[in-house]
């Protein structure tokens, strides 16, 4: 992330670079987060939100629900600051969930640029990009792919459009 006058901004289409990995700090889920989470979506399911349900379960625990953990894994890599100001869209998502989240895991994201797309038409470019969320253990709860629509670095007053 970069600062101008007015505040920060991330990175442009024309920036980023094919096979470019980056990596989220840790977000410890919590008892909180899953009750939160199920009154804002009405996701009252008792896999979240049933103790005594869930002991007879073949998981013996409640577990996260499985958007709770990818909506924070899209905050976290926000949080990276590559999309601040220069993010026109979030155009696509297709993610499989192949763990449970249990309240106290701790998750991290790993985004990898798998491939660019110029979209002058749209103002900038489409970036896909390999999405894995993993556990505190090293494991993958959550894997896929994500499309986003970068802008193009802006034409300086004066200058040509390469």
């Amino acid at each position: 992330m970069r600062y101008q006058e007015d505040g920060p901004i991330g990175y442009y289409f024309e920036e980023i670079e094919v096979g470019q990995t980056m990596t989220t700090r840790g977000r410890t889920i919590t008892e909180s987060d899953i009750v939160q989470f199920a009154a804002l979506t009405g996701d009252y399911n008792p896999m979240h939100t049933d103790a005594e349900y869930m002991k007879a379960h073949p998981m013996k625990q409640r577990v996260a629900h499985g958007m709770l953990t990818l909506s924070y894994a899209v905050g976290q890599l926000y949080q990276l600051g590559f999309m601040e100001r220069t993010v026109l869209a979030f155009r696509g998502l297709e993610m499989k969930f192949s763990l449970p989240v249990f309240i106290g895991d701790t998750m991290r994201v790993r985004i990898t640029v798998a491939e660019k797309k110029e979209m002058k038409r749209l103002g900038g470019g489409i970036i896909t990009a390999e999405v894995k969320i993993f556990n505190q253990d090293g494991k993958t709860v959550q894997s896929g792919s994500m499309e986003l629509l970068l802008a193009s670095r802006p034409v300086l007053p004066g200058t040509r459009e390469a």
